[in-house]
């Protein structure tokens, strides 16, 4: 197959977004708390770089014909982040700036061929050319984390569609999640999920457009712009 050249250009956007909201932060904001509980911006910058060598190995052992994992080991990942959380601004923007060199330079490495060759994820394995909608989904969730002044109502309309069907498939058959009715206002569409079948309630409507949606899916948000009140949303099960 041919090098998945749409989603090359649209996880370089991402990233180059994401250096403009980076360029612009005071230099104490990095040690300063992120949306993420218990990490401050630091962590989730250091996260994101190490996550553009991570598939940059995957991306390597799809052109050797290696399994090569994305970290060496679920410790090492964690390791990684903590040693890296608390530099400086500057010491941040540059490494994701070289992070980000070094996964397009992967990207430009790989032959045609290779782009079909299974490689392994914690969640199974999947092909290369999955890696750069792997990279998108980690960058604008990851913006977004930062807790500046990019939202979801920023990201990308293609990232929200996909997102959308992707999690609104993980959720629907969602064991002891109450019955849920949610409309994309953006596009009517209806989406079913949960499988409380004990239940006799009729199940929760809840309509909003897709960046809203997804937020609140992938706990970005705490679902205030979806029709109901907070504390009638139901907890979703936790994404592995």
């Amino acid at each position: 197959m041919t090098a998945p050249t749409q989603a090359l250009e649209a996880a370089a956007e991402s990233a180059a977004s994401l250096l403009r909201s980076v360029e612009q932060m005071r230099p104490e904001q990095v040690s300063e708390a992120s949306a993420l509980p218990g990490w401050t911006r630091g962590h989730v910058l250091t996260h994101i770089s190490r996550n553009a060598d991570a598939l940059a190995n995957l991306l390597r052992g799809a052109r050797t014909s290696q399994p090569i994992p994305m970290y060496p080991s679920p410790e090492a990942r964690d390791r990684g982040i903590q040693d890296g959380a608390k530099r400086p601004l500057a010491e941040q923007l540059a490494d994701l700036r070289a992070s980000g060199l070094r996964f397009t330079a992967a990207t430009e490495a790989m032959p045609d061929a290779a782009w079909s060759a299974e490689v392994p994820h914690r969640s199974g394995p999947f092909p290369a050319s999955g890696v750069p909608l792997k990279r998108i989904s980690e960058v604008e969730y990851h913006h977004v984390d930062l807790g500046l002044d990019y939202t979801p109502a920023h990201w990308p309309a293609e990232f929200v569609a996909r997102e959308l069907g992707s999690l609104t498939a993980r959720y629907r058959d969602a064991a002891g999640l109450a019955a849920l009715r949610l409309e994309d206002t953006d596009t009517g569409a209806v989406y079913e999920l949960g499988s409380d079948a004990g239940s006799a309630r009729p199940p929760l409507e809840l309509a909003a457009p897709a960046a809203a949606l997804v937020a609140w899916l992938s706990g970005r948000s705490d679902g205030a712009a979806l029709g109901v009140p907070v504390e009638a949303l139901p907890v979703l099960p936790p994404m592995s």
